[in-house]
Formats: structure tokens, C-alpha cells, sequence
């Protein structure tokens, strides 16, 4: 790919970045001589409309590890990877209809606030301080290093320059705008994003089918390797341990998805940013709708470099062509940048730009939401609760620019680290039940009180260090391995949410026995209804998936 990339491919990536500056820096703008407030910055105003929160979700969520990673998995497993998207659009419906309404109606700007106003703002202190640090030394960091590795490998550009050239593009206009800026420049990576992963989809098959296009090369792909469209894998796949067969549908996945997509400040941010609770929905809707198309942008692609690998014929004749470089099964990673070099000039830029727009989108949002947490649940409610919307802004600003620049201190330090990444999704696993479980109960549970809050998040790292050490770590006698079960960790995650939450309804129960929490949630009739449009439209995804899953069982 480096080898070929000419001009009009330089001139399409550079128009796509001025594009981003130029329309990030517009609507940042202050009219009129007006200071921005902190709902300005932090919540756009709560002006944004359905299709600019629908479009932003997703460029907040899909990054390097969608494009590089998922496409890697699709290679090396299959189309079972893509229960992460499908599961994601329906946890998206349940939270638009069971969580939204609840978080607008309280008027929050971030999920620790929300902690505050149901249990304590010690217990929303530790939150706070536990998502910043997971914001800066995992997230960022990660998408830094991961979206630095991608563009080394693409582009022949060195993993430093990449990571600080990607660090100043995301701050240049997230910085100054604040969540505005993000989530109206998220519209136009989202067109990137999925025209240039269609492109490369498109190419792909093409190139399998041998020039007979997009349908001739999904039979061939269907035909050729079947395994690789089982979503619902057996105990004898080498990758059963990481989707555990029907565990995907019923098991640990539920605790994933809801923790990410319920309550993670930067992507629920643009949700708390709508006009109002139904064009937030529709937002959701829109959203949901985006991630039954992912797969076929990044993992189909991963699958189609499968087959081409595994076709003498096929690479004899791309030999020829001077395509090289090609992928083994041990470097499935190198799956989708391989498949960049089909590309004709032009595209190539295209392609670049939607990856690029995929990592520095998401790196926007983790800005925007680190500083969103630091300024309103550390800095304003411990240092100066009476700070003017000026100084608010600007300790925003200073919060994003510090984190980012610690982010990229420690990005490089990652390289060669291979485990590490396994570490920090197993590290992200210990702690996501517990703090589900709290949320959960939290929201539904009116007798969940503040100290059984405390004690499940606090108890739930044990119980999953229980399970995640195994018999191989408790125990060397077979005999015992009942007492100490090794399981996949989507299982591990299940039961660990499980047992949190039956540890805090019993310590709650304890505690009010007769009475409800003086903070519990009183629901009112018609707090979960929802327009005729969500219901349809929800409805009709359920049908879409129920299908796909039945399709490739």
C-alpha cells in the first residue's frame, strides 16, 4: 500500500482533514460575541438532532480495532466476530427505551452525576476518578497506539509521528468546540467511515469473483469457506474460549454491551445532548440501524482476504498484478490494510480517510468526555463549586489537552506488547460487571442503597478474579476443578454480574427491609413509552437479526 499511494490519493486524505478543521472550527464558533457555556461545550447545547446523535454514536464507538481488529478476527474466525455489532443494535434499543429516559429527565451532564443523585457523591468520586483513569491509560492510549500501528503499516510513516500527527488532528478542533464540534464533525466521518469500508468490501468480492462483482463474490466466499459464517461456534473451535457458543446470546455479551453502551460518558454524552427524550430515541434508532451494516464493512472484508489467500490460482495471478505482502493466518491483523492495495488511485485516499475519521473521532470523544467528568464531577464539586461558565470551559479545554498529552507519552511504550491489549480487555472485564450490576439495580431496584452500591463494586473484582484464575491457579487436583471453573470469559463476566447483583439486593435487603432507599427511582406512568416510529423501526431490527441468526447458525 505505502508503495502506491500517488497524489490524487494524497489530495483526497488532505481535503477530507480541511474539510473536518474547517466545519469543526465553524460550528465552534461563538455568535454574537456570546461566552459558551458549559452546557454549550460539554452538551452542544442539547441542540443536536436525531441524525447527528445516531451518526456520532457510532463514529465514537468504531476505531483502528474495528478496521484493523475486527477485520483480523473476520480472517482468522469468521462471521461469528460480528455479534459484537448485532448485539450492540439491540443493547442500543434497550437503552434508548429503559435508560434515556431516566438520565434526561434527570438533567445530567455525566453517569458520575447520575451515581451522586442515586447513591452518594463518594461513591460518584470513585467512579469518576476510576473512568478518568480508564479514559486516559486505556482508551486513549490504546486507540492512539493501535490507530499510530495502522497507519505505519498503510502509510510507511513512523508509529511516533503517526500517534502525535493523529493527537494534534483530534485536539485542533475537539478542544476549542467541545462536544458540538465532535459530534457535527462525527456526521461527515461517518460518511467516510462507511463509503470507504464499502469500497474496500465492494473490491474485495470483486477480486474473488474474478471481476464478476459484488454477489458472485459473496457466493464464492459462502461456498469456499463455510466455517466462517457460523455465528454460533462449538466447544471444539479453537475460538470457542473467546465466543463461547450460545453463551454469545444469552451469557457475558449482555454485560459488555450494556456497560458500553449504557454507561460509558462518551458515548451516552451525545445522547444527553438531544433536543429531547424522542429525538434522542430516534438517535439511538438511527445508530442501531448503522451497526447491523458494520460487519459487512469490517469484518466481510477479513473473510474475503481469507479466501483469496487460500486460493493458489488466485494469488498466482495477483503475483503477477505486483500485489505482494500477502497476509498468513499467523498475521491476520494485516488483513484489511492487505486489502487496500485493490484500490485503484483515488479510492486509496478515500479508504485512508475513513480509517483515519474512525480513529480520530473516537479519540474526540474520549476527550471531550474525559474532561466532562473531570471539570463537572472533580473540579466544580471539590475545588471551586462557584467557577464561572468561562473558567468551567477553560479547565475543560486544559483537562483534554493534559490527558492527551499524557496519552501520547504512553502509546509508543505499548509497542511490542502483544498481551497487553489481551490485559486491558480482561482488566476492563474484572471491573465492568460490578459497576453494571450497580447501575442496574440503581435504576430498578428501589431498596438498592448506597453502602450495598459500594459493597458490590468493591466485592465484584474478587468474585471475578475468582473465575478468571481458574483451577489452574486455585487448585492442581483435577478433582477439585468443580470448585474452581475455567471459563470463557463472556461466561466469566455473566456470573460475576450475576453474583454482584444477588450480593447487593441481599445487603440492601438487609438494610431496608421494610422501606425503599429515599433515593430510589420513582418511575411515572409513560416513562418508557415510546413514539410509533422507535417501535417500528425497533421491531423491524429485531426481525433483521432473529433472521441473521437463523441464516447462519
Amino acid at each position: 500500500m505505502k508503495n502506491n499511494f500517488e497524489l490524487l490519493d494524497i489530495l483526497v486524505f488532505v481535503a477530507y482533514a480541511l474539510v473536518i478543521l474547517v466545519v469543526g472550527l465553524w460550528v465552534s464558533r461563538t455568535k454574537g460575541g456570546t461566552q459558551k457555556s458549559a452546557e454549550d461545550y460539554f452538551l452542544a447545547g442539547k441542540s443536536l438532532p436525531w441524525w447527528a446523535i445516531g451518526a456520532s454514536l457510532i463514529a465514537a464507538n468504531i476505531s483502528a480495532e474495528q478496521f484493523i481488529g475486527m477485520s483480523g478476527s473476520g480472517f482468522a474466525l469468521g462471521l461469528g466476530i460480528a455479534s459484537y455489532e448485532w448485539m450492540g443494535a439491540l443493547t442500543l434499543l434497550i437503552v434508548g427505551k429503559y435508560f434515556l429516559p431516566v438520565f434526561i429527565e434527570k438533567g445530567i451532564y455525566t453517569i458520575p452525576e447520575f451515581v451522586e443523585k442515586r447513591f452518594s457523591t463518594n461513591l460518584k468520586t470513585i467512579l469518576a476518578v476510576f473512568w478518568i483513569g480508564l479514559y486516559i491509560f486505556v482508551n486513549l492510549t490504546s486507540v492512539l497506539y493501535l490507530g499510530g500501528l495502522a497507519l505505519e503499516t498503510i502509510l510507511g510513516v513512523d508509529i511516533i509521528y503517526a500517534i502525535i500527527g493523529l493527537a494534534l488532528f483530534a485536539a485542533a478542533y475537539s478542544l476549542y468546540g467541545g462536544l458540538s464540534a465532535v459530534a457535527w464533525t462525527d456526521i461527515i466521518q461517518v460518511i467516510f467511515l462507511v463509503l470507504g469500508g464499502l469500497v474496500t468490501t465492494y473490491l474485495a468480492l470483486d477480486t474473488v469473483s474474478g471481476g464478476n462483482g459484488f454477489i458472485a463474490g459473496l457466493d464464492i466466499i459462502f461456498e469456499t469457506a463455510p466455517g466462517h459464517f457460523d455465528m454460533i461456534l462449538d466447544k471444539s473451535n479453537p475460538e470457542y474460549i473467546n465466543l463461547p457458543g450460545i453463551g454469545v446470546l444469552i451469557g457475558g455479551l449482555w454485560v459488555a454491551n450494556l456497560y458500553y453502551w449504557g454507561f460509558n460518558q462518551y458515548i451516552i454524552q451525545r445522547t444527553l445532548a438531544a433536543k429531547s427524550l424522542r429525538e434522542s430515541q430516534r438517535g439511538i434508532l438511527f445508530a442501531a440501524i448503522l451497526k447491523l451494516i458494520i460487519p459487512l464493512v469490517v469484518v466481510v472484508p477479513g473473510i474475503a482476504a481469507y479466501v483469496i489467500v487460500n486460493d493458489p490460482e488466485l494469488l498466482s495471478s495477483l503475483g503477477e498484478q505486483g500485489l505482494v505482502n500477502i497476509p498468513s493466518t499467523g498475521a491476520s491483523d494485516k488483513a484489511y490494510p492487505w486489502l487496500m492495495q485493490f484500490l485503484p488511485t483515488g479510492l486509496k485516499g478515500v479508504a485512508i480517510a475513513a480509517l483515519a475519521a474512525a480513529i480520530v473521532s473516537s479519540l474526540a470523544s474520549m476527550l471531550n468526555s474525559t474532561s466532562t467528568i473531570f471539570t463537572m464531577d472533580i473540579y466544580r464539586q471539590h475545588f471551586n463549586p462557584d467557577a464561572s461558565n468561562k473558567k468551567i470551559v477553560a479547565i475543560g479545554r486544559l483537562s483534554a489537552a493534559i490527558a492527551l498529552i499524557i496519552a501520547v507519552i504512553i502509546a509508543p511504550l505499548l509497542g511490542g506488547l502483544d498481551q497487553a491489549f489481551q490485559f486491558i480487555q480482561e482488566y476492563t472485564g474484572i471491573v465492568s460487571p460490578g459497576i453494571l450490576a450497580v447501575f442496574l439495580l440503581g435504576l430498578f431496584w428501589k431498596k438498592t442503597t448506597n453502602k450495598s452500591a459500594i459493597i458490590g463494586v468493591l466485592i465484584s473484582i474478587p468474585i471475578a478474579m475468582y473465575f478468571k484464575v481458574g483451577p489452574k491457579g486455585w487448585a492442581s487436583e483435577s478433582s477439585l476443578e468443580f470448585l474452581f471453573p475455567s471459563l470463557p470469559w463472556m461466561d466469566q463476566m455473566g456470573l460475576t454480574c450475576l453474583i454482584t447483583m444477588a450480593v447487593i439486593m441481599l445487603s440492601s435487603y438487609v438494610q431496608n427491609k421494610e422501606k425503599d432507599d429515599e433515593k430510589g427511582i420513582n418511575f411515572k406512568k409513560g416513562t418508557f413509552s415510546t413514539d410509533p416510529l422507535f417501535n417500528i423501526g425497533a421491531f423491524a431490527i429485531m426481525l433483521i437479526l432473529a433472521a441473521l441468526y437463523t441464516l447462519f447458525w
